[in-house]
C-alpha cells in the first residue's frame, strides 16, 4: 500500500511560495485595523517587493490595492453621511464586506486563482 504522499504529485518550483505571497498581499490588508492607512501599506509593500518576481503576486496586489482604496473612498463616504444616521448601516456593512471578500480572495489566491473583487474601481492597472 502506498503512502499518501508519495501519490499526490510533487509541487511546482516556486509555486507554493507565489501563492503563499499572494495571499498575503490580501491578508496583509487586515493591519489597517491596527495602523492607520494599513489597509493600503500593507499590500503595497508587499506588492513592490514582490511584483516582479511572481506573476501572480503582480496582479492580486494590484487587486487588493484597487480594492481597499476603493473600501477606503467609501469608508469616507459614510463616515460622511453618519450625520444623517444614513451612514452608520452604511459603514457597518462595509467592514463585513471588507473582510468577508478579503477572506474569500485570500483563499483563492492560496489556491493559485486570480480573484477579481466586486465593486472596485480600478485605479491601478
Amino acid at each position: 500500500m502506498q503512502d499518501y504522499q508519495q501519490m499526490k504529485p510533487p509541487p511546482k518550483p516556486g509555486d507554493s511560495d507565489e501563492r503563499m505571497w499572494a495571499m498575503f498581499c490580501h491578508l496583509s490588508t487586515f493591519s489597517g485595523y491596527l495602523v492607520p492607512f494599513g489597509n493600503i501599506l500593507g499590500p503595497l509593500v508587499v506588492w513592490l517587493v514582490k511584483k516582479d518576481e511572481y506573476a501572480l503576486v503582480d496582479d492580486q496586489g494590484k487587486e487588493a490595492l484597487n480594492f481597499q482604496i476603493s473600501i477606503t473612498i467609501w469608508t469616507i463616504i459614510a463616515a460622511i453621511l453618519c450625520i444623517v444616521l444614513v451612514g452608520i448601516p452604511l459603514l457597518i456593512a462595509l467592514v463585513v464586506f471588507d473582510i468577508v471578500v478579503t477572506i474569500m480572495a485570500a483563499i483563492q489566491a492560496n489556491q493559485g486563482n486570480y480573484y477579481r473583487y466586486p465593486m472596485t474601481i480600478r485605479f491601478i492597472q
